[in-house]
């Protein structure tokens, strides 16, 4: 399973810009990668999982803005198509779980 954290957050006055800033280094301390400026993806290995992150990204969510968090499968991550330019971007592979005992 993903979990994508999609934002809208105000820049305009330096407070603003401040709690954007702290929203995304946030993000990345919690192990999201950037997929776009405003668009953090994390792989998550079950629905708790997932529904753990979004609690904690309700936690730390700035004053302003729109913030939409998207839930997706492994299957669903592999149909992604991505252009860098318009230069089509090989398909990106689900990362491999492993089992520790």
């Amino acid at each position: 399973m993903w979990i994508v954290v999609m934002f809208d957050l105000p820049v305009v006055e330096k407070d603003e810009r401040k709690a954007a800033t702290n929203f995304r280094n946030a993000l990345l301390d919690m192990g999201f990668e950037m997929s776009q400026f405003s668009v953090y993806m994390r792989f998550c290995s079950s629905q708790s999982q997932i529904d753990t992150y979004c609690a904690q990204v309700e936690k730390i969510l700035p004053g302003g803005g729109k913030v939409n968090i998207l839930q997706f499968t492994d299957k669903q991550y592999e149909r992604i198509i991505t252009f860098h330019g318009k230069a089509k971007q090989s398909n990106k592979k689900s990362p491999e779980q492993y089992e520790l005992f």
